[in-house]
């Protein structure tokens, strides 16, 4: 018996008939970097450069720890001095020793005089002596001026000078600087006093003295 048209020709062709997907339901997924078919990238077939890739960086050998400056020792040094005035009341005297950075080894630089305190002295004691030393001029103390304390670097060391300073008035003796160690002394007016000192600190110590009359 011959089967009628719709009853099986008709459906094996719907079966046999493959549904083609929507233009919509395509993957609209972007191509991935690699063109799986040729081994070459998208840049290249479209002709624009690829990344050229970094080369893993290579660490730095591990360097050697800084070297350090060699340690400088702490000397902590104490000495006394001041500014002594004259028998008048009008001057004050001042030591002077040469600039060792002038070339022409000309220029004083004008300091208070002082010195070390030596075993057994106290800060006035110490200064009433180095005065003589260092000025020849015999003095007695007025009264203290202050305290003033720095630092400096000698012969490779780490110095903290503390100096007690007096206010002097003069008793005698005779003006001279003391042989190796001052190459010359003064007595200045006490209005130019401030501008000759050649320390900054010894400058703001004397300008806050306030009146200079022993």
């Amino acid at each position: 018996m011959t089967p009628a048209p719709s009853a099986g020709g008709e459906a094996s062709r719907k079966r046999r008939r493959r549904k083609r997907p929507s233009k919509d339901s395509r993957d609209t997924r972007p191509p991935s970097p690699q063109n799986s078919s040729s081994g070459t990238s998208d840049s290249a077939s479209t002709g624009s450069p690829s990344p050229t890739p970094k080369s893993p960086q290579r660490k730095r050998p591990p360097q050697g720890r800084a070297h350090k400056p060699p340690y400088a020792k702490r000397v902590d040094e104490v000495s006394a001095g001041g500014l002594v005035i004259d028998s008048t009341g009008t001057k004050g005297l001042l030591i002077g020793r040469r600039d060792l950075k002038d070339a022409t080894k000309e220029r004083l630089l004008w300091s208070l005089p002082k010195g070390h305190i030596e075993a057994g002295e106290t800060p006035e004691e110490a200064a009433i002596r180095e005065v003589a030393e260092e000025t020849g001029i015999q003095s007695e103390i007025s009264r203290e001026l202050g305290v003033i304390d720095f630092w400096f670097m000698a012969g490779g060391k780490r110095i903290h000078k503390t100096v007690h300073h007096f206010l002097f008035r003069e008793k005698g003796g005779e003006l001279a600087p003391q042989v190796s160690e001052v190459d010359d002394v003064g007595w200045f007016p006490l209005e130019e006093i401030i501008s000759l000192l050649a320390y900054p600190d010894e400058k703001k110590l004397i300008a806050r003295s306030g009146d200079l009359q022993p």
